[in-house]
């Protein structure tokens, strides 16, 4: 951030009095600049025994297999925002949602909330932000073609859930890629 939101003057970096963190702060109108993760809201939405995909058009990871999910908006709840991020990616309607992963990314500040949810029927197409959509069975998901690590995380879980019928709300964080060694 290099200038300030409500007068446009130039901001510094700064620890605030009465804080404890490194905040850009307006030196000229004196307000402080929060900057806080984003939240990425999306279903796991299944057909029986299928589990619905949707191929990205586009970036990041142009191409790749994802979950229907996409940033929250203000004004909206966790779940309305999943339920939407559904329709606009896959043209799907969704029902009988349940919190069921919260992944923390912190590297990147962001936390990913996954709902169980099921299809309402199969009429369901590609959204604007989406090449194909496709139900999968569980030996049929495109593992490696997985665009983030939240997706294979969740993904994962569920299959493992499933057969034990048992689904319990999972919370874990997603540490960053290291570099392999040069």
């Amino acid at each position: 951030m290099n200038f300030c939101s409500q007068c446009g003057k130039p901001v510094t970096q700064r620890i605030p009095e009465g804080d404890a963190r490194l905040r850009h702060v307006c030196e000229h109108c004196q307000t402080i600049h929060y900057q806080n993760p984003n939240i990425v809201a999306g279903t796991v939405p299944v057909w029986g025994e299928q589990v619905l995909l949707c191929r990205r058009a586009i970036e990041p990871r142009l191409g790749y297999w994802t979950l229907p999910a996409g940033f929250m908006e203000n004004g909206e709840t966790v779940e309305q925002a999943a339920v939407r991020e559904t329709l606009e990616e896959a043209c799907a309607r969704v029902r009988d949602l349940n919190i069921y992963t919260l992944i923390d990314v912190p590297h990147i500040s962001q936390v990913h909330i996954f709902y169980r949810a099921e299809l309402i029927d199969l009429d369901f197409q590609p959204g604007i932000e989406s090449l194909e959509v496709q139900l999968f069975d569980e030996a049929d998901i495109p593992w490696s073609e997985l665009a983030f690590r939240t997706v294979g995380r969740t993904l994962e879980c569920f299959f493992a859930d499933r057969r034990q019928q048992v689904f319990p709300v999972r919370s874990e964080s997603v540490p960053p890629l290291t570099q392999p060694a040069k």
